[in-house]
């Protein structure tokens, strides 16, 4: 695992220095060594977390001739396999490195050596003969990748920061990505919130050659539905397939371990280590609201496997993490469970260097409530007709409070039934909805934004290209292709680079995310009973009391702090005059959110927390005032 960093100049020599400081603005992603590479105007530079190959495996890495270079951040898992492969077809290998398969792989395919490699991955690779930088990322986006181009020069970086550290790049802001932002509570790809940078989207390859840019999609996860008719086949396939995906993550030359929740899909992934290695090592966080601790299944679970188990609590002070938190994360992203996760990192990285997690169950079996058919939408079973018959019967009803509650229930729950479904999906996860944007901004933001498509068209452009074909399958391929990249993987990637450890996630390998997605929608979720599919195979390896309590989200009690102990937070950040003075949102509906989530009306929680971190952001990268948690009156509470 590492962090890689470059530039490519169209007229002048590489700047040494600056791919120094490009290096040394992701050191915490590999700290172990520092590789810089210059051939004429192009510079390459790796930070290094030492995991496989410890004492050969540093970076840059070349081809026999060193006519080929890479720099990789991730693991290749089979490694071991395409090497061989490899070998046979008369390749000369110097070091015992995953990574150093890649540029024989090019050698061999070009850019299409993406195509065998299982593994996450964002590497760099140049072509000394034809003049030409190859770039790719995993296919589900577990390894970050940002690009920019200007004036016929190149940069590319693991992190937005590493980019920044040129001057040529400008701290311009997008405001259609801030948009974006409040929509879904991160900035979808291919945007970043700066104007002149990107990100390359997973399963993408990027070639730059003279000042030209060609971008490609290698691979797309297909919901067709597969030959296996019988469940109990599907069991075997399921626990098999998981056996080898998570066999593959134990290859490391460190120390390993887990985290573990006490989930379905984390203590799936401990069973499934539990099969195959002497000891296992497990890693749990717990909070002092009850309704948000999970740490006494996470012991049940740990004791079932005798693993080796360590907890870390976590109270509402230690929300001080806020200035860290966008510090690494480079632009806006209010998923409040990345506190739960900085912290799990900090924790699990005092012990191990590698740490395996559930991540991808959600998306591969249907685990989202949000998945549940919800009881307005049992009014798409009526004819359109009559849908629009009872909207403007809503309007009839008469006044008061009672019947301006139903009035409004009745319009909601019928405008809905009259969306397309990738519009109804897009709405559900909207945390500013367009109603309530179009209330919280300025005339001058507005203006700002321009013309811009919709930010519900990431929604609906993933949902169009979905090949499935059943309802519940087109949500997973939709989530696969949008909130999975977009928030789960970059939170669960900050958070642990942010400490050096690099975190597997065996239920996001593709080869078994292939296997899941060709199963049928209705074995996933069955009787609204998320997952359903999936804990029933696993019921040989775990206790139904694991398998079948309510789903908790990896969250943190945000509305309760926001109502106690941190009640003060929201109007000290977003009423300060440096905030209201960027003339973003209107003062009124800023004051209106805080006191109605203050005073137990609404739970405006998330909504805060967004425009929290929206203004934390903006203070440190576009004010350049990286703000200390003593000037956010706050102070750490961690045991």
């Amino acid at each position: 695992m590492c962090g890689i960093a470059g530039k490519v100049c169209s007229s002048k020599r590489a700047d040494r220095m600056l791919l120094e400081r490009m290096c040394e603005a992701i050191e915490h992603r590999g700290p172990d060594s520092r590789g810089v590479f210059i051939d004429g105007g192009v510079g390459l530079g790796v930070q290094r977390l030492r995991v496989i190959d410890l004492e050969t495996g540093d970076q840059p890495l070349f081809n026999e001739d060193r006519s080929i270079v890479v720099v990789l951040n991730g693991e290749i898992y089979n490694y071991r396999e395409l090497r061989g492969e490899l070998e046979a077809r008369g390749h000369t290998f110097r070091t015992r490195s995953d990574t150093e398969v890649i540029v024989h792989l090019y050698e061999e395919r070009g850019a299409r050596c993406v195509e065998p490699l299982r593994g996450m991955f964002a590497f760099a690779v140049w072509d000394a003969r034809e003049r030409q930088l190859l770039l790719a990322r995993d296919r589900l986006g577990k390894k970050p990748l940002f690009f920019a181009e200007k004036s016929g020069n190149f940069w590319f970086g693991s992190e937005i920061r590493a980019i920044l550290e040129d001057p040529e790049i400008e701290r311009t802001v997008d405001f259609q990505a801030i948009d974006s932002f409040l929509h879904y509570q991160y900035v979808p790809h291919p945007m970043s919130a700066f104007a002149e940078i990107r990100k390359l989207p997973p399963a993408h390859t990027l070639v730059w050659r003279d000042g030209q840019i060609d971008i490609e999609r290698y691979w797309k996860l297909s919901y067709r539905t597969g030959d296996i008719r019988d469940k109990s086949e599907a069991y075997e396939l399921i626990r098999e397939h998981l056996l080898e995906a998570t066999r593959l993550r134990l290859r490391s030359d460190v120390p390993l371990g887990a985290f573990l929740s006490g989930g379905v899909d984390s203590s799936a992934v401990v069973a499934a280590m539990a099969k195959q290695a002497a000891s296992v090592k497990t890693f749990s966080i717990g909070f002092d609201v009850a309704e948000y601790d999970e740490t006494s299944h996470a012991r049940d679970v740990a004791r079932l496997f005798e693993t080796e188990h360590e907890e870390l609590r976590v109270t509402p002070s230690a929300i001080d993490i806020l200035p860290k938190l966008v510090w690494h994360f480079g632009e806006p992203f209010a998923d409040s469970s990345a506190i739960p996760s900085f912290y799990l990192s900090e924790l699990t990285r005092r012990h191990v260097t590698v740490a395996l997690n559930g991540d991808g169950g959600d998306e591969n079996f249907g685990g989202y409530t949000r998945y549940l058919p919800h009881r307005r939408e049992r009014l798409l079973a009526l004819p359109k007709s009559m849908r629009v018959a009872l909207a403007w019967g809503a309007r009839a009803v008469g006044t008061g409070p009672t019947s301006d509650a139903f009035r409004t229930r009745l319009r909601t729950a019928t405008t809905w039934s009259l969306l397309p479904p990738e519009d109804r999906y897009a709405r559900t996860m909207a945390y500013f909805d367009d109603q309530a944007r179009n209330t919280l901004y300025t005339a001058e933001f507005r203006d700002s934004i321009g013309n811009a498509a919709p930010a519900e068209n990431f929604i609906r452009e993933a949902y169009d290209r979905s090949d499935a074909a059943d309802g519940l399958n087109r949500l997973l391929d939709t989530d696969v292709q949008t909130y999975l990249p977009g928030d789960l993987l970059v939170k669960m990637d900050i958070a642990s680079m942010a400490h050096s450890l690099e975190v597997r996630s065996p239920l996001l390998d593709h080869r078994f995310m292939e296997l899941t997605a060709s199963l049928h929608g209705n074995w996933k979720v069955h009787d609204d009973t998320t997952k359903s599919l999936f804990k029933d195979a696993l019921r040989p390896w775990l206790p139904d009391h694991i398998l079948d309590r309510p789903k908790r989200g990896f969250g943190v009690p945000i509305a309760h702090w926001f109502r106690t102990k941190l009640r003060e937070l929201p109007a000290e950040i977003l009423l300060d005059p440096r905030a209201l003075g960027r003339g973003l949102f209107r003062e009124q509906e800023l004051r209106r959110l805080i006191e109605a989530h203050a005073s137990g009306k609404w739970d405006n929680s998330h909504k805060l927390w967004a425009l929290i971190q929206l203004e934390l952001w903006m203070s440190t990268f576009v004010d350049g005032e990286r703000r200390e948690p003593a000037s956010l009156g706050l102070a750490t509470s961690v045991s």
